[in-house]
């Protein structure tokens, strides 16, 4: 049996878990699309994309409903999720992208306008339970909404768990040196509360803050309070990487970080968490399913306890996967 989905909000998440549903995830349909935009230009972004490609696939548009492949998806444009009766449209689980309805409260219009469960793909602003995939889903007990934590938390928490399974974490610190987004500005402008925020991406390197890492301690308890971090925003469309700087409990050796790495993305993380030894650079990641890339060949140590850990992220695409995996173990 399929998955019948819900999108609200079609802007890069929302497109990227209909081409991760076309592409990766073929027992997850899309069978309903909530955004305020046209159905002409909804169906232009799709086919278009200047990071992921065209479309693999006819996308064409019938009054208001969207066809893909032959199949047909219900399109609405209401602002307020309890007007959206997914329940008409057969939905179980609706993906929440439109970054506005991150509380148990705000989803619960989802469910009371007839879907089952609700994954938000962002993290969430209340105490909905945040899950990444392969790290903490196990954790899940049926909740009806829940969060997928971000793009960052995604591609931090595999590496983290597998430092703090085989060796402990004492402490740590992490950069990510992060792609441009859709809140960054082309050109320099207002950006009242976060001033470095507003200057022009195209020239500069921002830095700016992340509760990723804060984040990792919801996913994994034993590292609540143990990590924090921040980000530099940088002038490309899109792939991440996160440098986790930590702190040991157990004395080791490089090589064996590496061989942990390597045995866990190879076992219990196997599609979650990749590793290379190849002398790999950002785009080499572009449209990778694994939310987290360990690189083998870009980590230090300094001494047995103190120790730098690389992992590279499509921060669209590879993020979306994960939220996938996450969907099809709500929907057990």
């Amino acid at each position: 049996m399929a998955i019948r989905v819900g999108i609200n909000g079609f802007g890069r998440i929302g497109r990227m878990v209909f081409r991760a549903a076309a592409q990766h995830f073929t027992d997850i349909e899309v069978v309903a699309i909530n955004d305020l935009l046209e159905p002409d230009y909804l169906a232009y972004m799709l086919k278009h994309d200047s990071v992921h490609g065209k479309f693999k696939g006819d996308v064409a548009v019938e009054g208001n409903h969207l066809v893909v492949n032959g199949k047909t998806i219900r399109l609405t444009a209401e602002k307020d999720p309890a007007n959206l009766k997914w329940d008409e449209a057969g939905v179980d689980i609706v993906i929440e992208c439109t970054g506005f309805f991150l509380t148990k409260e705000t989803c619960q219009k989802h469910i009371d306008a007839g879907a089952k469960k609700v994954v938000q793909s962002a993290p969430s602003k209340d105490d909905t339970p945040m899950f990444v995939y392969g790290v903490n889903h196990a954790s899940y007990q049926g909740e009806a909404i829940v969060s997928a934590a971000s793009c960052t938390t995604n591609g931090l928490a595999p590496v983290a768990k597998v430092l703090n399974d085989a060796f402990g974490i004492k402490r740590g610190l992490m950069t990510t040196v992060h792609a441009a987004t859709a809140t960054q500005k082309t050109v320099d402008g207002p950006s009242n509360k976060d001033w470095r925020g507003g200057r022009g991406i195209l020239e500069n390197i921002i830095p700016s803050s992340t509760g990723a890492a804060k984040a990792v301690g919801k996913v994994i308890p034993a590292l609540n309070k143990k990590l924090t971090g921040m980000a530099f925003r940088v002038p490309t469309s899109d792939i991440s990487v996160v440098d986790l700087t930590v702190e040991l409990e157990k004395e080791t050796s490089y090589e064996q970080i590496c061989a942990a790495m390597k045995a866990a993305a190879e076992g219990e993380l196997k599609g979650v968490l990749g590793y290379t030894e190849e002398k790999v650079v950002s785009t080499d990641f572009r449209g990778e399913t694994c939310p987290s890339v360990f690189d083998a060949d870009a980590g230090i140590q300094l001494d047995p306890t103190f120790v730098k850990v690389v992992a590279w992220y499509d921060n669209e695409y590879g993020y979306t996967c994960n939220l996938m995996r996450l969907v099809q173990h709500v929907a057990k």
